[in-house]
């Protein structure tokens, strides 16, 4: 492992290495990049360094946080071409973010918990961005499900949240109770309404255990791509396809491999 005081110089060749290849002498393809093109790839590296994150894979999250970064520069670049700024007026701008927002370490400000700090760096985000309202950082582009989880963030902040999980969970329960009527009810708008209620319930019962929804809705949904295979492998092995079963046929070879996992000490 190197040094983490030799990344320096490591970050330099990298803008170096970006500059040679958008050159009039470097990569074509580099050079035909724009940064919508750059924008799709930087999304793609950062679900693939949180998926590396996620299964525990410490040699892939060091490739892909290199890709990450190599992205960043990549943008950086793009908009230094255009006489926006540079990847140093990036980093500029992210040391003196942080030297502000952390007043209780680089400034005379107290901060005797985590509660203080969060209220610190609340405050002085909202007077540095001249915002009217404590939700306009969240991207309209994040996914609902974790824009949910930042929403419960930024109120929790204030104080405004449950006091344990159990309660997160008492309120989806109620959440689901109304969306069951709504159901009874025929009104399509209303169930609409009821099930984004329950999704933002659960986002919150999800927060207060100190879990990120969208890792563990990626989580659930590779578990249910893995089942499904095995539940596909499973007919086969029976001389019977997908598609060509009863439901009664699949749920029985779904629940003996899943009793399978879980005798295993699987899933």
């Amino acid at each position: 492992m190197h040094d983490a005081r030799d990344a320096g110089p490591k970050f330099q060749q990298l803008v170096d290495i970006l500059a040679a290849l958008r050159s009039p002498g470097g990569c074509p393809w580099d050079r035909e990049q724009d940064e919508k093109s750059i924008a799709d790839y930087f999304l793609e590296e950062v679900y693939e360094a949180l998926d590396a994150l996620v299964r525990g894979d410490r040699a892939a999250l060091a490739e892909e946080l290199g890709d990450v970064l190599m992205e960043v520069v990549f943008l950086s670049r793009i908009a230094e071409e255009k006489g926006d700024f540079s990847v140093a007026d990036a980093l500029n701008g992210i040391s003196r973010k942080l030297l502000r927002r952390h007043p209780q370490v680089f400034g005379s400000e107290k901060a005797e918990s985590a509660r203080d700090v969060l209220d610190i760096w609340a405050r002085r985000k909202k007077e540095e961005k001249g915002r009217s309202s404590h939700f306009e950082g969240i991207s309209p582009q994040a996914p609902s499900l974790l824009a949910a989880f930042q929403i419960g963030n930024k109120v929790a902040a204030f104080g405004f949240d449950w006091p344990a999980a159990g309660d997160a969970l008492a309120k989806a329960r109620e959440e689901l109770g109304e969306l069951e009527e709504a159901m009874a009810g025929g009104d399509a708008a209303h169930v609409e309404e009821e099930m984004g209620d329950c999704l933002f319930a659960l986002a919150n019962v999800a927060r207060k255990l100190k879990l990120n929804p969208e890792v563990a809705l990626r989580l659930g949904n590779a578990k249910f791509i893995r089942r499904f295979t095995e539940l596909e492998a499973g007919l086969e092995a029976e001389g019977k396809k997908l598609g060509a079963s009863t439901l009664e046929e699949m749920d029985a070879v779904w629940e003996r491999a899943k009793a399978s996992r879980k005798g295993s000490g699987g899933e």
